[in-house]
């Protein structure tokens, strides 16, 4: 972790445990944000206009909470307003890293070895973690925000002149039930398998992974009706916080994670809706299997090994049916088995 922005210790998954053995997650520390006319946002300080070509966006392809922006970054139409970065999957001793991996960049603005150089350059007395994602000032040379959820609403709105896509992810009829959604999605199904994954005591794993698995189940029953996402027929960006749990649950957090009671495919109206925000324009494109395995079997504590799971078969071939690269088929209704011998 960075000390007064020095690096001085190894990569570690847990920041922080409270008394009772509970992951506690870091807050983030940069909470500027881009308005249209650069006025200050609802947190930190302004200057900050939108203004396409002088922001980045750093990204790992194995974190929920990049991804969430990355999706965002993709409806809106912003590919070339705000240009992108991703990092190599694996975890490093020093956190991300640049480069090194299929899919993976090496840091076009300075040349970096690892992200938590930007965040030294960007504030040299900086102490924590270097996390994904990263919004970068290219005109002011500095970190703008580090905090997925205030990007995900930034490119909501920020851009509004140069956007190409009339997405809206937070519409002003539903904030007050998005917000109330967001608050318990995140406590007991994005953030909760991370509190069942990296809890320190039974009783912490057992409280986390009981509230995984009710989440998931009151989430099926919402989507039991038929409607296609969270709040009828509009994608917002609910559908897309809850999606990017779902699309790792398998693959990660099903047996890395010890998030086992069942499967996300044995949840048949929350396995759909993955599949259903998977398949909306272009949100496949966003999603890389290989990353999030890797990414997620790099983590020493979780898996000294190292060794590379094989499946899940049939999340793989979902994926790569929305992406265009297989055949398409009814993928949604259930998962896929092999034939019997």
């Amino acid at each position: 972790m960075l000390v007064d922005g020095k690096w001085i210790a190894d990569w570690q998954p847990v920041q922080k445990a409270d008394a009772a053995g509970r992951f506690v997650r870091q807050v983030s520390s940069f909470r500027n944000w881009i308005t249209p006319d650069g006025r200050p946002g609802p947190t930190g300080t302004g200057g900050f206009a939108a203004e396409p070509g002088r922001y980045r966006l750093y990204v790992a392809l194995i974190c929920p909470w990049a991804s969430r922006t990355l999706i965002a970054r993709k409806l809106k139409g912003l590919e070339q307003i705000v240009p992108v970065t991703v990092v190599n999957p694996r975890l490093t001793d020093q956190g991300w890293a640049f480069d090194g991996f299929p899919g993976a960049d090496p840091d076009p603005l300075f040349g970096a070895a690892h992200l938590h150089e930007l965040y030294s350059r960007a504030d040299p007395q900086v102490s924590g973690r270097a996390t994904v994602p990263v919004l970068w000032d290219e005109a002011r040379d500095t970190l703008v925000n580090n905090e997925s959820a205030d990007i995900l609403r930034m490119f909501d709105t920020a851009f509004e002149g140069n956007a190409t896509s009339e997405w809206r992810l937070y519409p002003a009829d539903l904030a007050t039930a998005i917000d109330a959604e967001n608050a318990r999605i995140y406590e007991r199904y994005n953030n909760g398998v991370y509190r069942a994954g990296f809890a320190s005591s039974q009783a912490a794993y057992d409280e986390a992974v009981t509230q995984v698995f009710d989440e998931m189940a009151r989430l099926d029953r919402i989507l039991g009706d038929g409607r296609p996402f969270v709040f009828g027929d509009r994608l917002t960006e609910t559908d897309i916080r809850i999606f990017v749990t779902s699309i790792r649950f398998d693959a990660a957090y099903h047996g890395l994670f010890r998030c086992n009671l069942w499967r996300l495919s044995d949840f048949a109206h929350l396995h759909r809706h993955m599949v259903r925000v998977l398949e909306t324009d272009g949100i496949a494109k966003t999603v890389d299997l290989d990353h999030i395995k890797v990414g997620y079997h790099s983590i020493r504590t979780l898996n000294p090994t190292g060794i590379l799971p094989a499946g899940p078969v049939d999340l793989a071939r979902i994926i790569r049916a929305a992406q265009g690269r297989e055949p398409s088929a009814d993928l949604g209704s259930a998962p896929l088995r092999p034939a019997a011998a």
